[in-house]
């Protein structure tokens, strides 16, 4: 019924419109007044840009709140009170759940203030404004520098203009490039501290429908959950004390009683993630058949152990519900963006594009000079580049999907300083956040469904990664335990302290003493294997080719925007933290 959809997105990212007709990209608000404002306008929109996007008044961004580092949330009170998705507050509602007092099945709701849960680490951020500041960070640039040394002037800029931004005040600053590193914006924040959970419905509304219904369209759940901003008495950001007093925003959104209206003007504003729609068709090949089936393989693997011991045990399934629930959402994702892509033969429409670019580059000569050898180097870069992320891939979602590995992995540091004579008075502040990690790690971890992953990812590892790039552990379990991966994992889950609280707790508090038994632990030799591997022979090829790659994109997107004029870019989105 909606005739037109314009989104306008604060930073991040860019809409799939579906409807009779709608404008796309993501169109930042500090533009909107410079390109957007007169076509939205045009299209029913009573809104100016400056009641948008203002630095000088009360304005509708400051009723937008990025919430808990990855999505979006709507101040709807002038209490701070804080409106996003069930699925955003999931792992809060999850860490206040028990077996005896299950939020996630029962839902919540507080009666009072009183009764408003705190979350911490939780946070709520606003954007108090925004700049262009390419010329800043291009201005100790020139032709003649080379990558590394343009990346680092690159980087000590970025870092010399946010500390200017927001030196003598409470604020933070963050610069993220756009158009594939051509241009750059900053964004000045004000981040809260002290978030509470208000209430949430039950799972069987707020979850309804499950992975099937997640990134479809439309949606039939109640994916909402409430929270409140508290702040000091000066209502500025402040950890959690019983003396905060709830947020007093600039601006809050208000609930409109009017009947919507066929062709009414609808937009969106938020803070979805990232997005690539300029890629080259190399790319697209590679995450199409290669990066997104090796990832949706990988976890769907883990996710069918998971769903398996979570339907067994109510403890199980609140340990492991926000775990699932993460894992599924991108499992979801990819499953979905190898079947869109294939759909809407997306890869022979990138071929098209990139096609029309090199017609105009053959055309002309200063052109062909910069742009003429950009996809046979495009084509290189990406047969070395393959394979690398796909063991990149592997390391990551399959041996670091393994929780005893990345667990045993928060203690290398401390263990390689200790190792070479540093005292444990010198590192106390990490040793007291391994004590409070480990409280937090057993809350919601079940050792026999981590062994079940362990021994299916490894098992997977070996299969599809070349022998020749296994790390040497692998060498280890054929020769002792014939393959066998099942008897492995029995076997060093029964041996090992990383699967253990009590066994844990003793050996961060004797650390000093016993970190020798630590490198000695058989997760913590296999966690080391694997990563030595990986930073040996994988992770400097891998920047080396990224880097390489990067910079082809960023020539690629510079060309198109030069030699293609009858076209709007809008940026890509480019996550805020």
């Amino acid at each position: 019924m909606i005739k037109k959809i314009v989104p306008v997105f604060l930073v991040l990212n860019f809409l799939f419109a579906i409807s009779l007709k709608a404008d796309e990209g993501m169109w930042l608000p500090l533009l909107l007044k410079q390109l957007n404002e007169s076509d939205m306008q045009k299209n029913g929109l009573k809104l100016s840009a400056e009641d948008i996007y203002s630095i000088n008044k009360s304005s509708l961004k400051d009723a937008i709140v990025h919430f808990g580092g990855g999505c979006t949330a709507e101040i709807i009170s002038d209490k701070g009170l804080m409106l996003t998705n069930h699925h955003c507050g999931y792992g809060q509602i999850q860490a206040h759940s028990t077996v005896q007092n299950d939020l996630l099945t029962n839902g919540f709701w507080a009666m009072n203030q009183s009764q408003e849960l705190k979350n911490p680490g939780l946070t709520a951020t606003f954007i108090i404004r925004m700049e262009d500041v390419t010329a800043k960070v291009f201005s100790a640039i020139s032709d003649t520098m080379s990558d590394v040394a343009r990346e680092k002037k690159i980087n000590e800029a970025i870092v010399e203009i946010q500390n200017e931004a927001v030196k003598g005040t409470h604020y933070g600053a963050y610069i993220r490039p756009f158009y594939y590193g051509n241009e750059y914006y900053m964004f000045v924040t004000e981040t809260f501290r002290d978030i509470r959970l208000v209430g949430a419905p039950p799972s069987s509304i707020g979850k309804f429908g499950g992975d099937t219904d997640n990134w479809m369209w439309p949606r039939h759940t109640g994916d909402f959950s409430i929270f409140r901003i508290y702040a000091n008495k000066d209502n500025l950001p402040a950890d959690y004390s019983v003396d905060n007093v709830p947020y007093k925003p600039k601006n809050h959104l208000t609930i409109s009683m009017k009947d919507v209206e066929k062709g009414d003007f609808t937009m969106v504003y938020g803070f979805p993630g990232r997005t690539s729609e300029y890629l080259s068709s190399y790319a697209v090949n590679m995450i199409m058949n290669e990066s997104d089936p090796a990832k949706v393989k990988i976890r769907e693997t883990r996710l069918s152990i998971m769903d398996a011991d979570m339907k067994s045990s109510d403890a199980v399934r609140i340990q492991y519900a926000s775990k699932y629930a993460g894992l599924a959402n991108y499992y979801k994702k990819w499953v979905g963006e190898i079947n869109g892509l294939k759909k809407l033969d997306a890869l022979n429409k990138k071929k098209l594009v990139e096609q029309d670019f090199l017609l105009k580059v053959n055309t002309d000569d200063n052109a062909n000079g910069k742009y003429g050898k950009l996809f046979g180097d495009f084509e290189k870069s990406y047969t070395q580049f393959s394979p690398l992320n796909k063991q990149r891939d592997y390391f990551v979602e399959a041996i670091f999907g393994i929780e005893a590995i990345s667990y045993a992995f928060t203690f290398k540091n401390i263990v390689d300083s200790l190792s070479i004579g540093k005292k444990e008075a010198d590192i106390q502040k990490d040793i007291e956040k391994l004590k409070s990690g480990t409280k937090k790690f057993f809350k919601d971890y079940n050792a026999d469904t981590d062994k079940k992953i362990c021994a299916a990812l490894l098992k997977m590892y070996a299969a599809d990664i070349s022998k020749s790039q296994q790390a040497d552990i692998f060498k280890e379990i054929e020769k002792k335990y014939n393959g066998n991966f099942e008897k492995y994992a029995a076997d060093i889950y029964e041996k090992s302290m990383f699967v253990s609280e009590s066994t844990m707790n003793k050996a961060v508090s004797t650390i000093g003493k016993d970190y020798k038994k630590i490198q000695k632990d058989p997760i913590y030799k296999l966690m080391l294997s694997c990563l030595n591997k990986y930073s040996i022979d994988v992770r400097p090829q891998y920047n080396k080719l990224e880097a390489e790659i990067a910079k082809l994109d960023r020539t690629y997107m510079q060309g198109r925007r030069e030699l293609i004029t009858n076209k709007k870019y809008y940026p890509d989105a480019n996550i805020l933290s």
